[in-house]
Protein backbone atom coordinates (compact mmCIF):
# COMPACT_ATOMS: atom_id res chain seq x y z
CA UNK A 1 0.00 0.00 0.00
CA UNK A 2 1.28 3.64 -0.85
CA UNK A 3 2.17 6.16 2.15
CA UNK A 4 1.56 9.71 0.31
CA UNK A 5 1.97 13.09 2.29
CA UNK A 6 0.10 16.15 0.56
CA UNK A 7 3.22 18.77 0.65
CA UNK A 8 1.32 21.62 1.80
CA UNK A 9 -0.17 20.17 4.91
CA UNK A 10 2.08 17.68 5.70
CA UNK A 11 -0.94 15.09 6.68
CA UNK A 12 -0.98 11.46 5.59
CA UNK A 13 -3.41 11.13 2.18
CA UNK A 14 -5.26 7.50 3.67
CA UNK A 15 -5.99 4.82 0.68
CA UNK A 16 -4.55 7.26 -1.62
CA UNK A 17 -6.73 7.41 -4.88
CA UNK A 18 -5.00 9.74 -7.49
CA UNK A 19 -7.86 12.52 -8.72
CA UNK A 20 -10.22 11.98 -5.99
CA UNK A 21 -8.71 12.46 -2.87
CA UNK A 22 -4.92 13.65 -3.70
CA UNK A 23 -3.46 15.59 -6.76
CA UNK A 24 -0.44 15.85 -8.53
CA UNK A 25 -0.21 19.96 -9.37
CA UNK A 26 3.00 21.59 -9.98
CA UNK A 27 5.22 18.13 -9.07
CA UNK A 28 3.63 18.25 -6.00
CA UNK A 29 1.24 16.11 -4.06
CA UNK A 30 -1.50 17.45 -2.35
CA UNK A 31 -4.88 16.83 -0.05
CA UNK A 32 -8.40 17.39 -1.64
CA UNK A 33 -9.06 20.07 0.76
CA UNK A 34 -5.70 21.84 0.21
CA UNK A 35 -6.32 21.66 -3.74
CA UNK A 36 -9.76 23.31 -2.85
CA UNK A 37 -7.68 26.05 -0.94
CA UNK A 38 -5.33 26.59 -3.83
CA UNK A 39 -8.35 26.70 -6.21
CA UNK A 40 -10.23 29.26 -4.10
CA UNK A 41 -6.57 31.54 -3.73
CA UNK A 42 -6.10 31.94 -7.20
CA UNK A 43 -9.95 31.95 -8.24
CA UNK A 44 -9.95 36.04 -8.49
CA UNK A 45 -6.82 36.37 -10.07
CA UNK A 46 -7.83 33.86 -12.84
CA UNK A 47 -11.22 35.65 -13.28
CA UNK A 48 -9.58 39.16 -13.61
CA UNK A 49 -6.51 37.90 -16.41
CA UNK A 50 -7.81 38.01 -20.39
CA UNK A 51 -7.76 36.05 -22.17
CA UNK A 52 -6.58 33.22 -20.70
CA UNK A 53 -3.19 31.74 -21.17
CA UNK A 54 -0.87 29.17 -19.46
CA UNK A 55 2.15 31.52 -19.60
CA UNK A 56 0.79 33.07 -16.26
CA UNK A 57 -1.52 30.05 -15.02
CA UNK A 58 1.30 27.42 -14.18
CA UNK A 59 4.25 30.31 -12.55
CA UNK A 60 1.12 31.48 -10.63
CA UNK A 61 -0.17 28.10 -9.40
CA UNK A 62 3.45 27.16 -8.68
CA UNK A 63 4.21 30.00 -6.94
CA UNK A 64 0.82 29.63 -4.80
CA UNK A 65 2.26 26.08 -3.95
CA UNK A 66 5.78 26.90 -2.84
CA UNK A 67 4.43 30.23 -0.25
CA UNK A 68 1.79 27.59 1.02
CA UNK A 69 4.34 25.40 1.97
CA UNK A 70 6.38 27.70 3.71
CA UNK A 71 3.70 28.13 5.81
CA UNK A 72 1.55 25.11 5.57
CA UNK A 73 -1.40 26.33 4.48
CA UNK A 74 -3.11 28.82 1.91
CA UNK A 75 -3.24 32.41 3.11
CA UNK A 76 -4.91 35.24 1.32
Amino acid sequence: MKSIHCDVCKKQIHQPISNRNYFHKAHREMCEPCTDAMEAHIKSTVRTKQPFSYEWYTPLVKSSIEKAMLKGKFVK
